[in-house]
């Protein structure tokens, strides 16, 4: 595998483990920068990968408990309709609104990361996301300020056909079109929705968000497969590297100020926003 793959996929996965960031947010500008891989295939391969680290730091959390089997079928259920529509959009997208659209989501992620939490965690909700690592990197840049109060982490939802779970596949829909669309795993939208909607503990959404996350990808990626050229060699280098980089990041994320590491990430957003917007935008 290239070298640039390899310190692409480690940059990836440290940076995930560092952050708890969503990691298309990360790969694809990887993948189309340092990679020169084509926008449209970058935004697929960018789905496969987070399909595959989702995907281990879900059973991690299904394993102890953290993952709401009935809000993951419902908000993952229409997630995933949404997020195939939307990656049938992406492919006859012109790839300039598509890039637009990327950048836009990381200035709304950069934001969540920089605005102070206003919420107090109830109690339980301190979250261990991974088994020895992997899986704090796979959640959502603003899903670790996200917080609930006691008082609605007290009132779960209850029932699938009760209307915070309408409101949850109406929810579901529209960051699936937002995943498909451009490749992003949305969790960061994901993990306030299910902690305000459906009522449920930080750990719990975290864990849940990842799942459908997961569920998400996958959709995503199958939209994309047979309209977009994948490189299958570099897509499975680039993950195995995340993966594994992911297990660094979290080992050593406790010796740093995760306050300064949020703000001096989201400032890495907003530039690489920037020169996504500069470069293949604007400077077509």
């Amino acid at each position: 595998m290239d070298f640039l793959a390899i310190l692409a996929g480690a940059a990836t996965g440290i940076v995930l483990g560092l952050f708890g960031s969503g990691g298309s947010i990360i790969a694809t500008p990887a993948l189309l920068y340092l990679l020169d891989v084509a926008p449209k295939s970058a935004i697929a391969m960018s789905l496969g990968i987070v399909a595959v680290t989702a995907t281990i730091a879900a059973l991690d959390n299904w394993r102890r408990g953290n993952v709401d089997v009935s809000v993951a079928a419902v908000f993952g259920l229409f997630g995933v309709a949404g997020t195939y529509a939307g990656a049938r959009l992406g492919v006859v997208t012109p790839v300039a609104i598509q890039l637009t659209v990327f950048a836009l989501v990381m200035y709304a992620a950069a934001w969540r990361m920089l605005k102070p939490a206003r919420l107090a965690v109830p109690a339980g909700g301190n979250v261990s996301m991974h088994p020895q690592g992997v899986g704090r990197g796979f959640n959502a840049a603003g899903a670790a300020t996200t917080t609930l109060s006691g008082n609605a982490a007290a009132l779960p939802c209850t029932g699938l056909f009760s209307p915070c779970m309408a409101h949850m596949a109406l929810h579901g829909i529209g960051v699936g079109v937002l995943t498909g669309f451009v490749g992003v795993g949305g969790g960061f939208l994901i993990v306030p929705a299910l902690v305000l909607l459906s009522r449920i503990p930080m750990k719990i959404a975290v864990g849940t968000s990842l799942a459908i996350v997961a569920a998400k990808s996958y959709a995503g990626f199958a939209g994309y497969m047979g309209a977009v050229p994948i490189d299958w060699a570099l897509m499975g280098g680039f993950t195995a590297v995340t993966v594994v980089a992911s297990f660094v990041g979290t080992r050593i994320a406790h010796r740093f100020s995760q306050d300064a590491l949020k703000r001096g990430f989201a400032v890495f957003l907003l530039f690489v926003a920037s020169y996504i917007l500069l470069k293949s935008v604007i400077g077509g």
